[in-house]
């Protein structure tokens, strides 16, 4: 029987178009004067301009490098831990702000709230940071969703392509393995999961239907059957 349901983000319970012009466009725009500002006096900025400095070979004090290598890594959609966490810092800020509102897709809207009511554990697994998975569900256009969710992880426990990181996050929940649900428009990251012997459920919102064994669903719905049925 399932009993935690692990879910993506991007393309799963939002968009994909979300993400990539509102979002990536909004840290861009404000990642700049954001680490002029904090760069030397607020250590949790600090911290992650230390290990952009490391992981770009750069000068930790020429500031305007390190904006360049953001900048750079937003342009290429890199999933460097330490590019997430800076713009989930950002983001805080422009949702704080009222000027961004999360999307959420209304069937994964309503089905997170109905799994949660029948006793299922949800838990995100996001490229994007811990904070940015909570202000995306926290802020929505349509309300709070952060109280459904038990638990969050982001890169910092491995990569979504890699079947360890997805064995991580099991031995973390103390669960077995078959009893979780990762929710998924990756194909790779599906594989990696089934790997590590969760079940697997592929969001295919847009576009043809694969041709696949795998379980596909067009939406939360679909899902909610194959929940009923395990």
């Amino acid at each position: 029987m399932i009993r935690v349901v692990l879910t993506d983000i991007e393309g799963t319970t939002s968009s994909i178009s979300f993400v990539h012009d509102v979002l990536f466009p909004y840290a861009s725009e404000h990642l700049p004067g954001f680490v002029r500002e904090h760069h030397g006096d607020t250590p949790a900025v600090a911290e992650q301009l230390d290990a952009v400095a490391k992981t770009a070979g750069i000068e930790r004090n020429d500031v305007e490098a390190l904006i360049d290598t953001l900048q750079t890594w937003i342009r290429e959609d890199r999933k460097e831990t330490p590019l997430k966490t800076l713009q989930g810092m950002v983001w805080e800020q422009g949702y704080q702000q009222g000027e961004i509102k999360g999307h959420i897709y209304d069937d994964a809207a309503d089905y997170l709230q109905r799994w949660h009511d029948r006793g299922l554990r949800l838990f995100v697994y996001s490229s994007g940071s811990v904070k940015a998975q909570q202000l995306i569900f926290g802020f929505t256009a349509v309300g709070d969703f952060t109280p459904y969710f038990s638990g969050y992880f982001d890169t910092r426990i491995g990569g979504k392509k890699e079947a360890d990181s997805y064995r991580a996050i099991l031995n973390e929940l103390g669960v077995e393995a078959k009893t979780v649900l990762f929710l998924s428009d990756v194909e790779a990251e599906l594989e990696a999961a089934e790997a590590a012997g969760m079940q697997t459920a592929w969001l295919v919102r847009d576009g043809d239907l694969p041709e696949t064994g795998r379980f596909v669903a067009r939406d939360f719905s679909e899902v909610d059957t194959l929940l009923r049925k395990r």
